[in-house]
């Protein structure tokens, strides 16, 4: 049994008998522990809890102390204003493991002040502070990120340590640390947000939002950008996962955490990419042995599967009615149970953790790998990804397996014919309208005119001319948006800005605007702001393809760390589940069974792929 899942049943023995251990006959006046009554009180619950005594009053003991501590602070607090923070160190920078470290500041200070005696106090080079699962900045007060009298602050190391910093210049030490990493990361993914796919994707790679059959996704340009950004983060730190650099993922995966937060519920509630994002983060806790962060780590796991019972639906029945199986999903369940068995096991749950840790071994046994089998598909010539994932969907069956792959690798590959085709298509329509752009500026129209009206007009001068002269006669009209006619819209469910662009391009004539708005499925301004802003042959904003070497290199670096397979996050081997669940079977005493979209998913591939989503 470990050290905190004694003290969590202790804890929860002592509030159900309302033992104060603070106070007498527990404490004496001088704060020493009432010996007697200690001993006493731990033969008292040595049956209880089916353990000897010796143990028992040692935890007891550390229970008690941690209360006169948590007391101690609070009125210190209440006097001085002075905090009390319990400190989640890295691994290998206690020289006691189970003692606990704590640091006193008041809460109106900058984070670097904190930060400044964390690296000095414990030798440390750079490191990162986090509270609730967000990055504290350290150019703002801690009271104004959220931290109180008794936070938890989880210490993260930055990838540059002393050794390299004795060996680097301090320009090459930048490089290569975990900030110039974010940076660099989110540069890259700003700039595919901004690429539309006009261009050769062969030569400038771009990437979209499109549904599983390749349809692109109507999505406000302010949520595409948050998405795209949200999801670059969180491959990236999924691919630093794989390298075990957990303290650059999980600062990865915060990063991605809050470019989801600028994403409609909507949206994230037919994908399970926000939900498999919980999941990775609290895997990176585990994997630095900080789940101390209990409170935040519970938090995530029920974010994840709620999200994935909105995602699937309760029982699965979405994914069984798109995919006639849900297979390959049941890995994210089998890691989100596993991980709630062992947050229950460190809060003293022992019966939960037990429950959940059974069902995590029942789907374990359906989940792990059959080698034989794999490599009878693999000498198919199917991938190692493929094998696995095929078994999960067809519960082991090899011909059916086979048959399923095929079809996958066909329906991909009319994926990737049709979206050729369409962005051929679209960038032809697209050379067409610049060029009716040019011509209707070179009659006099505004740029901004010139480009809506043969977007409108589908590049048919005579129908882009008729627009512009009606736009022109009835200008005053156009000015004059009513209130009432933009009421009437946005009553019928569309956007206030669409319906305000609808009516000045209808000359205020509701009917016409509402029709207009129903044959852009309601998205007329997104359309009409996107098409203004693209760059025009007279105008002097750089194209895609004259982005900086330094560009062309950074996008380069993160499309080579997306993952070539679309159902790659479903694609996990199951070693690193099968060690936990022994630990955790191991601290709970035996007893298991043993084992050694619907929703979908948006996902980026790079080269101009689209993103998937059921």
């Amino acid at each position: 049994m470990s050290q905190e899942n004694l003290e969590a049943k202790l804890k929860q023995q002592l509030k159900r008998d309302r033992v104060q251990l603070w106070n007498p006959p527990y404490t004496g006046t001088d704060e020493q522990p009432g010996s007697q009554h200690m001993q006493e009180l731990a033969e008292r619950y040595a049956p209880l809890l089916r353990l000897p005594a010796p143990p028992l009053a040692g935890a007891l003991e550390a229970v008690r102390l941690q209360a006169l501590r948590r007391g101690r602070g609070n009125a210190t607090f209440r006097e001085t204003q002075v905090a009390t923070l319990e400190l989640l160190l890295p691994r290998g920078c206690k020289e006691e493991p189970k003692t606990k470290q704590h640091l006193e500041t008041k809460l109106d200070v900058l984070a670097q002040e904190v930060v400044d005696r964390i690296r000095e106090q414990f030798g440390l080079g750079s490191v990162k502070l986090i509270v609730n699962g967000r990055t504290l900045n350290v150019d703002q007060r801690l009271d104004q990120q959220g931290v109180k009298n008794h936070s938890k602050l989880m210490v993260l190391k930055v990838s540059d340590g002393e050794e390299e910093m004795k060996k680097n210049q301090e320009e090459e030490k930048k490089k290569k640390s975990q900030e110039e990493s974010i940076q660099r990361t989110h540069k890259a993914f700003n700039i595919l947000s901004n690429r539309d796919g006009s261009e050769d994707p062969d030569t400038v790679p771009f990437l979209e939002i499109a549904d599983q059959k390749g349809n692109p996704l109507k999505i406000p340009d302010s949520e595409k950008k948050a998405l795209i950004l949200a999801m670059g983060f969180h491959e990236t730190g999924r691919s630093l996962m794989k390298k075990k650099q957990f303290d650059d993922a999980l600062c990865h995966l915060l990063q991605a955490d809050q470019q989801f937060s600028q994403c409609g519920s909507a949206l994230l509630s037919s994908v399970d990419n926000f939900a498999v994002l919980q999941l990775d983060v609290v895997w990176c806790y585990q994997a630095l042995e900080a789940l101390g962060c209990l409170q935040d780590g519970r938090a995530r796991l029920q974010r994840a599967e709620d999200a994935f019972h909105r995602c699937y639906g309760e029982r699965r029945q979405r994914l069984l009615r798109i995919q006639g199986n849900s297979g390959r999903e049941d890995v994210l369940f089998l890691r989100l149970h596993l991980l709630q068995s062992l947050l229950s096991y460190i809060e003293g749950d022992d019966s939960q953790a037990r429950l959940q840790l059974d069902q995590v071994e029942v789907l374990y046994s359906q989940l792990v790998p059959d080698w034989a089998q794999m490599s009878q598909l693999m000498s198919l010539g199917f991938s190692e990804t493929e094998a696995r994932l095929g078994l999960r969907a067809c519960q082991g069956d090899i011909q059916r397996a086979a048959e399923l792959i095929s079809t996958q690798r066909e329906e991909r590959e009319e994926l990737r014919r049709r979206e050729r085709s369409r962005r051929s298509s679209n960038r032809r329509r697209r050379r067409r309208e610049e060029v009716l752009s040019s011509s209707l500026q070179q009659l006099g129209f505004s740029p901004s005119e010139a480009s809506e009206a043969a977007r409108l007009a589908q590049a048919d001068l005579d129908r882009a001319c008729g627009i512009l002269l009606d736009s022109q006669g009835n200008n005053q009209q156009l000015e004059a948006v009513s209130p009432e006619k933009l009421q009437q819209l946005t009553y019928l469910g569309f956007q206030q800005d669409e319906a305000h662009a609808a009516l000045r391009l209808a000359a205020g004539d509701v009917q016409a605007a509402a029709q207009l708005l129903l044959d852009h499925q309601g998205s007329l301004a997104a359309d009409a702001a996107t098409s203004s802003s693209s760059p025009s042959p007279s105008s002097e904003e750089p194209s895609t393809s004259s982005d900086s070497a330094e560009d062309r290199e950074l996008v380069r670096e993160v499309l080579e760390e997306l993952p070539q397979h679309e159902e790659d996050y479903l694609d996990l081997t199951l070693e690193e589940e099968s060690q936990l669940i022994a630990t955790i079977r191991n601290y709970l005493g035996g007893g298991g069974s043993g084992s050694g979209s619907g929703g979908g998913r948006v996902g980026a591939t790079g080269g101009g792929g689209a993103a998937q989503s059921q």
